[in-house]
């Protein structure tokens, strides 16, 4: 190093952060000797820099001298460094925690090739072309856009530094939104491409082109993931989606965390973890999110995020409504509009305990070689509210099988079964029935009305006259996933302990006490065979 530079770093620039960050965008060349173009040239770039730190810029988040360090963000670092072994990564988060500045802070080290000296996260060493995609055009121009470039009227005050902003087409049909825009990449002095999507344009915009990495900012339609996963692959690029889940469990999300890995203690599923998720069926993996590719889930909320006091957190959480509240302070998906059952589960299920002995029982049974399903209920004759307090869940299995192991359970017990479950014909139904009775089951075929159903089963839950033991964790499950589609009808993959419960509460009148029931059976009952 020369006299001069070793000169000027003493006395000019030592008190500004990150000054190997100015030499890697603009190295200074001097030749020792103390000329005027090289103070000048120097000078600039400080000046610059100063200039990016004061209009937000990327040295606002994260960096040690910055408003916000890494090291009060774990998620966030967590969400980063997962990059580097997990090509896929949702980061479910509550609002006003940073999320959108996770993705653009990642977009931005990726297109610039700046990265700090604390990231751990995935690199790539070369220009790279991606892809910043939203709802809409005016949403992705209003967020995206200004996180990265800055907002309107304000070109460079975005986490990119304005003098790596190069060459720009405009979006037609948006007033001052960007389609393509060229990027500095600083080590190989190349440029990096990025592109501006969203998730109004028609599947076929998302097609052609090879993607280095794709960031969508708000949850993402599946059949777009899906292609834009296409284009990530053949270069082995990644793809990180950061949103608030306020659409609830949709199948993109479902299908995602079937797949991933919580990281950091995420729990993005109310009462539920990994292991709670069914098995993918193999048959249909092509219809999975990205299916066989490592995916991890961070989850945050608002004690993720220091910059949030507690006045700030009590005003926001007022205006949230019920069934939204987990999804905007804790980054868990929420009921959702298209939940069947918006009601919180929380609400819904109660510790075990012991059955009286007078409460009348009864179960219901829904049938299929995949899946044979039961939920067993009691009824409270002083409250008249119906408590399941057992559950059966087994696929693969003969009928003699699953009648030994559902009679154990009360032989005495009423069942409700539906004649024509799974798609059977009513004849072919009757049969199945038949087949059932034969076991020595005490069965009825069940009245099968879905909606009316559905309906008497939200006026309980409505009020609080259906509990769930929280033991019976695959009707809780299914309780959480059960959704209607756009079009209101009800998707047939989360249903069978659901349809159980439902040929309880459209066959009440089979409620029986043991000795209502007159079918002692031999079997000795006592109040604490129910005891869980």
């Amino acid at each position: 190093m020369s006299d001069f530079k070793e000169e000027f770093l003493a006395n000019v620039v030592q008190d500004v952060p990150n000054f190997d960050f100015l030499q890697e965008l603009a190295p200074v060349k001097t030749s020792g000797k103390k000329d005027a173009h090289s103070l000048n040239q120097l000078l600039q770039l400080v000046e610059a820099y100063e200039e990016a730190v004061k209009v937000k810029g990327i040295h606002k988040w994260f960096d040690p001298e910055g408003d916000y360090p890494i090291d009060v963000c774990p998620k966030h670092k967590a969400f980063f460094k997962a990059g580097k072994e997990y090509p896929e990564r949702l980061f479910m988060a509550a609002n006003r925690v940073g999320k959108s500045i996770g993705g653009a802070y990642e977009s931005t080290c990726h297109l610039t090739g700046i990265y700090p000296d604390w990231w751990e996260g995935r690199r790539f060493d070369h220009p790279v072309d991606g892809w910043a995609v939203g709802p809409d055009a005016r949403t992705v121009r209003d967020t995206i856009q200004k996180e990265l470039i800055g907002g309107l009227g304000e070109w460079g005050t975005g986490m990119i530094p304005a003098h790596l902003l190069g060459k720009a087409s405009a979006l037609q049909g948006t007033p001052q939104a960007i389609d393509i825009i060229r990027i500095k990449h600083v080590p190989s002095g190349g440029w990096s491409t990025l592109g501006f999507k969203n998730y109004k344009q028609d599947i076929q915009a998302f097609m052609g082109t090879s993607r280095h990495f794709v960031w969508p900012d708000e949850e993402c339609p599946i059949e777009i993931w899906n292609e834009c996963n296409i284009r990530t692959a053949t270069v082995k690029g990644i793809m990180y989606a950061t949103f608030t889940p306020l659409q609830g469990l949709t199948r993109m999300v479902v299908n995602f965390c079937k797949q991933a890995d919580f990281l950091e203690g995420a729990r993005p599923i109310i009462a539920l973890n990994k292991e709670d998720f069914d098995e993918i069926d193999e048959e249909k993996a092509s219809e999975v999110v990205g299916y066989g590719v490592k995916k991890a889930v961070i989850q945050a909320g608002w004690d993720d995020a220091p910059w949030l006091d507690d006045e700030t957190k009590e005003r926001l959480l007022a205006d949230t409504p019920e069934y939204l509240k987990d999804a905007r302070s804790k980054g868990i998906p929420s009921m959702g509009a298209g939940a069947v059952y918006p009601i919180p589960l929380e609400n819904v299920m109660v510790d075990p305990f012991t059955i009286p002995d007078n409460w009348p029982r009864m179960y219901g049974l829904d049938v299929g070689w995949n899946r044979t399903a039961a939920v067993w209920a009691a009824m409270d004759p002083n409250t008249d509210t119906i408590y399941i307090y057992d559950e059966y869940y087994v696929g693969e299995q003969s009928i003699g099988m699953h009648a030994l192991t559902i009679s154990g359970k009360g032989k005495w017990i009423r069942g409700a079964i539906d004649p024509a479950t799974r798609g059977r014909g009513q004849a072919d139904g009757m049969k199945l029935l038949r087949l059932w009775k034969e076991t020595g089951l005490k069965l009825i075929p069940a009245k099968n009305e879905r909606e009316s159903g559905i309906s008497n089963i939200l006026q309980r839950l409505a009020t609080g006259r259906l509990k769930f033991f929280k033991t019976c964790t695959n009707l809780g499950r299914e309780y959480i996933l059960y959704r209607r589609r756009t079009n209101g009808t009800i998707e047939d993959e989360n249903d069978h302990a659901l349809d159980a419960l439902r040929y309880v509460i459209n066959n009440q009148q089979y409620f029986a006490s043991k000795q209502e029931s007159g079918a002692a059976n031999g079997i000795k009952y006592t109040a604490t065979r129910y005891k869980i």
